[in-house]
């Protein structure tokens, strides 16, 4: 297997785990408020990623730190600014203003590191686009065209736009660093963000009282959603072009339809089948693509 072919099945990898977080985060956000949740998670995965990388971890590499605030500030910032966003708007309309990341890395990894996009590739990116908003909308034209772009929405845009700025900046600033130093490195600058923005809720959280779901979905996000698919992620970003890694993320409504129909929740009308085939069919062209080049 080519290392372009392990980058693609690496964000197949980090959309499964992506999806099962939602999932477990629904059944755990009536008990602890988001933001320590997300400092939680950062510091989770710290403990975890520090474990891997701390034998490798050189001198040379804790040169220019500012480097892991940016980035590992970019992925906080969007998830400050998503929850920040759910306060205004709903998560229909963020999940559709998600799916203008692509192109948004797409047109960053351009400017920063001219990774020059084929028509192909545009071409799939909008197709898996306008796949996934049809699978988040569940196939209900009028629902997409009564789609609105409030103050909710705006702040989201935001943080989305850093989302989409955290694989070309991560592979902009990686300086041979090995993947599991930098994922690492990247999580603690993280960290630093997410704590600094939870701190007050961080001293009135009742730790004595979070019940088993709350800590079950701390330890999941922590390892998983956090460690493992910031390892992914950054294990991607250097082998393949932005606007493909963040692709991967039209891959996520599929698998929570997946999750939710194996866990006994219902399966998808009938009517929504077009957008799931319309994503795994834009990604198999961008895989094919990949091989191609």
């Amino acid at each position: 297997m080519t290392e372009a072919l392990k980058a693609h099945a690496a964000m197949v990898v980090f959309a499964a785990v992506i999806s099962g977080s939602f999932t477990l985060g629904d059944l755990a956000a009536p008990h602890i408020d988001p933001a320590v949740l997300t400092a939680l998670r950062f510091l989770t995965a710290a403990v975890v990623l520090s474990v891997l990388s701390l034998p490798q971890l050189t001198r040379q590499a804790l040169q220019s730190s500012w480097r892991y605030f940016i980035v590992g500030g970019l992925i906080a910032g969007y998830f400050i600014l998503m929850f920040e966003a759910l306060l205004l708007t709903d998560p229909v309309s963020t999940s559709a203003i998600f799916t203008l990341t692509p192109i948004m890395s797409a047109i960053f990894g351009y400017v920063l590191m001219r990774q020059i996009s084929s028509a192909v590739t545009v071409s799939v990116l909008m197709l898996a686009g306008l796949g996934a908003i049809w699978v988040i909308f569940r196939g209900d034209i009028e629902a997409i065209i009564g789609l609105r772009f409030g103050a909710g929405e705006q702040l989201f845009f935001i943080g989305c736009a850093m989302h989409a700025l955290y694989t070309p900046v991560g592979r902009l600033l990686n300086r041979g660093e090995p993947v599991v130093v930098y994922s690492f490195l990247s999580v603690c600058g993280g960290l630093c963000v997410t704590t600094v923005y939870a701190y007050s809720s961080l001293l009135s959280t009742p730790w004595s009282t979070l019940p088993p779901v709350a800590w079950s979905a701390v330890v999941y996000l922590g390892v998983f959603a956090t460690a493992g698919t910031v390892f992914l992620v950054q294990f991607a970003t250097l082998r393949l072009p932005s606007g493909k890694v963040m692709a991967y993320g039209y891959l996520v409504p599929v698998f929570v339809i997946l999750w939710e129909g194996l866990l006994g929740h219902g399966w998808i009308a009938l009517r929504v089948l077009p957008g799931v085939i319309a994503i795994i069919f834009a990604l198999v062209v961008l895989i094919r693509e990949t091989q191609q080049s």
